[in-house]
């Protein structure tokens, strides 16, 4: 099935160059099946590039899927076009009374703030709360899974003597959950990121799960035991080019990075990358819809209507 976007979205074009498979509103509203409701906040400052990885990896089930984007109220991003964000994007007042079967929430440039600083830090607290009792579950990223642990659990985040920054091999820890289901006993991701969540402090809920992680950049993916929420923190998304971008951006910044490791052939910035992790993308998101699509009620209303 396909995934329904809006008709005008930009991104539009380039998943169907892709190949992905659009559904348009008048389409939508023939099919007598019931879409998943996804609700995306993004808080990337490049939200189009953003916006093209997540629907694309929403977009490889069965399933149709009706993606709905959300932004901040109290923080204006400046990377976007106010046009954009007012076509196409709603804030959490605008959606609050409505029911989503799930919630994704991207990472945001400001990992090495304290949470409290962050400018959005007590509307996107209200969002979480507000999800507990209209969305069935969520898929947080990279910083957003951060700051979704801190948030319920007061897990803390740390700064890395030096950024965990490539392509590194991870470890499935955990077997026989829905959410791993196909992946092999080891495969690449990209990691890109100034911070660690530490196994020690997860370890100490009993609710939740670490299901992924690498030797080299630590923990990767958490599952919370009872509700299903994923938390992850590095980027199945990422394009091809992604990390060679980060990589220009902050050299041309004068910053000192390093080479993304396991990324550049022979360690040459010139020379050609590989996606070899798309397809570990593919599965875990198809897997996470799966799992919701038996779980979420078929009634959207009664969603949160167990507390």
């Amino acid at each position: 099935m396909p995934i329904k976007i809006p008709d005008d979205l930009p991104a539009r074009r380039v998943l169907e160059g892709e190949g992905v498979e659009i559904i348009d509103s008048h389409q939508a509203l023939r099919q007598d099946i019931r879409p998943l409701r996804i609700l995306l906040l993004n808080l990337m400052p490049k939200k189009v590039q953003t916006e093209i990885q997540l629907a694309r990896l929403l977009s490889h089930t069965p399933l149709q899927v009706d993606l709905t984007l959300l932004t901040t109220s109290t923080y204006t991003p400046s990377n976007i076009s106010p046009s954009h964000l007012k076509t196409f994007y709603k804030t959490h007042r605008e959606v609050m009374d409505e029911k989503f079967d799930g919630l994704v929430i991207t990472g945001a440039p400001v990992e090495r703030m304290a949470f409290e600083d962050v400018d959005y830090w007590a509307e996107l607290r209200g969002i979480f709360e507000w999800s507990r009792r209209n969305v069935t579950r969520s898929l947080n990223i990279c910083w957003g899974a951060q700051a979704a642990l801190y948030h319920e659990f007061g897990i803390p985040k740390f700064e890395l003597p030096q950024k965990a920054f490539g392509v590194f091999e991870q470890d499935v820890v955990a077997q026989g959950r829905r959410t791993l289901l196909g992946f092999p006993e080891r495969f690449p991701m990209p990691v890109s990121r100034h911070t660690e969540t530490r196994r020690a402090d997860v370890e100490a809920h009993a609710k939740l799960a670490i299901l992924i992680e690498s030797a080299d950049s630590g923990v990767a993916v958490i599952e919370h035991n009872e509700r299903g929420d994923l938390y992850v923190f590095n980027h199945f998304e990422y394009d091809l080019d992604t990390l060679r971008q980060e990589y220009q951006r902050d050299v041309e910044a004068g910053m000192d990075i390093q080479l993304p490791a396991n990324y550049f052939p022979n360690d040459d910035p010139a020379a050609e990358p590989r996606n070899i992790w798309r397809p570990y993308g593919y599965l875990i998101f198809g897997n996470w819809i799966s799992a919701l699509y038996q779980d979420t009620p078929f009634d959207i209303e009664a969603i949160g209507a167990g507390g």
